[in-house]
């Protein structure tokens, strides 16, 4: 007989449907996403998204937050991570009023977290991880506070199980991008277009083993910080395209940004705000500065940026594996960007370039819709990484529960 603590457990794996909330901020630290959905089965066969919003970060703790991505001391560390503890709780308390359904209903919340640094091993595929390697992951927000807030278990820590098995521990969404997106006779990339751009290969008609998903490199972070950096502030993101749309791309600028070396390195590999952070844009505004570009140039060679690794991506790594793309399914923020849309469609003519809500998803949810789903396998006991996408040398059980009592 289980203990009390545990009996929940029980009753979930039994049940026919569960309500679950998944909890993510991505690398552009701008709020909480959170998504209320309905599992039903083990796998789960079937996914619905009953609500989904976003709680935004207050002004003065994202800055702290991106600061401490760069350098962030124990002691801010440590109370950053029970203050957003704190957002993430009421962000899955706002998503259940949403959907108007008593938290009490809800049987789980997955919550990622907020990265603050990641660090993934050397890019090759090992049967070990060496001792004392210089490789890590952290994210922040702590599921103590989110389960006793809400009295809901919490599964968290997602990515270091697969670290610990040799994995890059990102991308985790592709086993989710699987189960909703694959098709029996088209082959179908989804790009997310967060801060960092990734994407899942599922070829037609294939099995989990065979998907390959990867970073590719920047997605909306340098676009987003050149904005917050010419306009001192006032904004923080390029809305609709429109400053792209009033400049001009400056074709040494994106040559000198395609020469980075991470675009050449194979997948498996994942990169983060560590290499196309604040750091790398500085040096991306003192080139433009000796090219005297405008703010609007900047902005559109880096949106040019965006879509010509993403294509780089597909062409050097994707092409070769399967025998053409039949569509590229978009979701993330930059899947609100008309313009980074329209040169991935012009970049990529034989390929149906569309976002993910055409086909029932929305863009902006779909992350923490992931993190819903594998919350779900974990307590399922199933696991939750594609070797194939991370490098894991195994799939591994992901993340580490929580209880609210």
């Amino acid at each position: 007989m289980l203990p009390t603590a545990w009996r929940w457990l029980a009753d979930y794996a039994v049940a026919k449907e569960r309500l679950v909330i998944g909890l993510i901020s991505g690398t552009s630290a701008d709020g909480v996403d959170a998504a209320l959905v309905r599992v039903v089965g083990m796998a789960p066969q079937r996914v619905e998204t009953l609500a989904f919003t976003t709680l935004p970060y207050p002004a003065d703790l994202r800055r702290v937050v991106l600061q401490a991505s760069h350098d962030g001391d124990a002691a801010t560390l440590c109370w950053l991570h029970f203050a957003l503890g704190e957002l993430f709780a009421e962000a899955a308390r706002r998503v259940a009023e949403l959907a108007r359904v008593p938290l009490q209903r809800v049987c789980l919340i997955g919550s990622h977290g907020q990265t603050v640094r990641h660090l993934p091993p050397p890019l090759r595929r090992a049967r070990r991880v060496r001792r004392f390697a210089r490789m890590g992951t952290l994210q922040l927000a702590s599921p103590a506070v989110i389960a006793l807030r809400t009295g809901v278990p919490v599964v968290s820590d997602f990515r270091a199980k697969d670290m610990a098995a040799g994995g890059q521990g990102a991308p985790l969404v592709s086993l989710v991008d699987w189960l909703l997106l694959r098709h029996p006779h088209k082959t179908r990339v989804a790009l997310n277009l967060g801060g960092i751009a990734n994407l899942t290969v599922l070829p037609a008609g294939v099995g989990p083993d065979r998907v390959v998903a990867f970073d590719t490199g920047p997605g909306n972070i340098l676009i987003d910080g050149a904005v917050r950096h010419f306009s001192r502030g006032t904004r923080t993101y390029d809305r609709d395209g429109a400053w792209a749309r009033k400049g001009q791309v400056d074709s040494a600028l994106l040559q000198w940004l395609m020469r980075h070396p991470f675009l050449r390195q194979p997948p498996p590999k994942s990169t983060g705000r560590e290499m196309f952070g604040d750091a790398f844009l500085q040096q991306v505004v003192a080139q433009a500065r000796r090219r005297r570009l405008t703010p609007h140039d900047v902005v559109m060679t880096l949106t040019a940026f965006t879509a010509a690794s993403i294509v780089d991506a597909i062409v050097r790594f994707v092409l070769p594996r399967v025998e053409g793309v039949d569509e590229l399914i978009v979701s993330g923020g930059g899947a609100k960007n008309p313009v980074l849309m329209a040169l991935l469609q012009e970049q990529l003519p034989t390929v149906s370039v569309h976002r993910s809500d055409a086909l029932g998803i929305d863009p902006d949810a779909k992350e923490a819709i992931a993190f819903a789903v594998l919350a779900h396998r974990t307590v399922m006991g199933l696991t939750g990484n594609l070797p194939a996408a991370t490098g894991a040398h195994q799939p591994v059980i992901l993340g580490s529960v929580t209880l609210p009592e």
